[in-house]
C-alpha cells in the first residue's frame, strides 16, 4: 500500500498522512451473514449503564466483520482483500473448497485475491495455518491459537512472532513486544506477518478523527476536581502518582527508606 500526504490546505490536513486503499475492494453485500451492524456501549455498562471503560464515547457506527479464528481445517480460494472499520488489519474474503461456504478471515501481508490458503494441512506457505510442531525454526508467524483453540495472539497491523526453539514438545516464541513465551505443540499459528504493515506510518492530523473512532480525551487528574481525582485541586503534592482508584501508578517501592530503618 501507498503512503498519501494530505494538501496542506487547513490546519487540520497539513500532517495528515494516509494509507491509499482504492486497491482494496468493497464489502461484498451478497454476503450478508458475515457483516453485522455495530451499536458501541460507549464504554458503558449495558446493564447499569455505569462508565467501566474510560475514554470511550460517541463515534460513527460501523459495521463489524464475523471472523473465523478458530482451527478447523479448510482450503480457501482469496476472493476479495476488504478494509475493516474496527481493526487495523485488512482481512480477507475466501471461498472454503471443503465445505463449501464462505469466511472472513485476517488477512497476511503479501496475499493477494486468487491466492491458495490452507488450515490444519503441512503446506510451509504464506497464509497457511497449521501446527507449531511443523513449522521451521526461525519463521514469523502470527495468529498463535491459546488454550481454547481460537487465535489470540498477534493480530495486530503489521505485527509478527518468530519461533527460535523447539525443546521437548515446548516451543518458544518471541512476541512482538520482544517477550518469550512458552507454547505446547497443540498451538496453531499461520505463517507470515499480519497485513497493513505500514499501519503505524498514518498521522491522524486531527483530533475529530479520534472521535469518530469513539476515543474521548483524556483529562489529567491535577486538573479536577478533588472528588473526582485523588490528584485534584491543583495541590500537586503530598503523594505520589496514583490512579483514580488510588492504586499507585509507577509500580510498587522496591526500596527501603534509609531514614526508617
Amino acid at each position: 500500500m501507498k503512503l498519501i500526504k494530505s494538501k496542506s490546505t487547513n490546519n487540520s490536513s497539513r500532517h495528515k498522512i494516509r494509507i491509499n486503499k482504492k486497491d482494496l475492494s468493497k464489502t461484498n453485500k451478497l454476503i450478508k451473514k458475515l457483516v453485522v451492524g455495530k451499536n458501541k456501549n460507549g464504554g458503558r455498562s449495558t446493564s447499569t449503564g455505569r462508565i467501566t471503560v474510560r475514554h470511550k464515547g460517541g463515534g460513527a457506527k460501523r459495521n463489524f466483520n464475523i471472523l473465523s479464528f478458530d482451527n478447523n481445517p479448510f482450503i480457501g480460494i482469496v476472493i476479495t482483500v476488504e478494509y475493516d472499520s474496527i481493526r487495523s488489519a485488512f482481512v480477507s474474503l475466501i471461498y472454503d473448497i471443503i465445505n463449501k461456504e464462505f469466511r472472513k478471515i485476517l488477512n497476511t501481508n503479501s496475499i493477494y485475491p486468487g491466492s491458495l490458503i490452507s488450515s490444519g494441512f503441512n503446506n510451509l506457505n504464506l497464509g497457511c495455518r497449521m501446527l507449531i510442531k511443523d513449522i521451521p525454526i526461525g519463521s514469523l508467524i502470527h495468529s498463535i491459537s491459546d488454550s481454547k483453540n481460537c487465535a489470540a495472539y498477534i493480530r495486530s497491523a503489521g505485527t509478527y512472532g518468530q519461533l527460535i526453539q523447539k525443546e521437548n514438545n515446548i516451543f518458544k516464541i518471541r512476541m512482538p513486544s520482544g517477550k518469550i513465551l512458552n507454547f505446547d505443540s497443540n498451538t496453531c499459528c499461520t505463517i507470515g506477518i499480519v497485513s497493513n504493515t505500514q499501519h503505524n506510518l498514518e498521522i491522524i492530523g486531527k483530533a475529530g478523527t479520534n472521535r469518530l473512532k469513539g476515543i474521548r480525551p483524556t483529562t489529567r487528574g491535577i486538573a479536577m476536581n478533588p472528588v473526582d481525582h485523588p490528584h485534584g485541586g491543583r495541590t500537586n503534592g503530598g503523594r505520589p502518582s496514583v490512579t483514580p482508584w488510588g492504586i499507585p501508578t509507577k509500580g510498587k517501592p522496591t526500596v527501603k527508606n534509609k531514614k526508617n530503618g
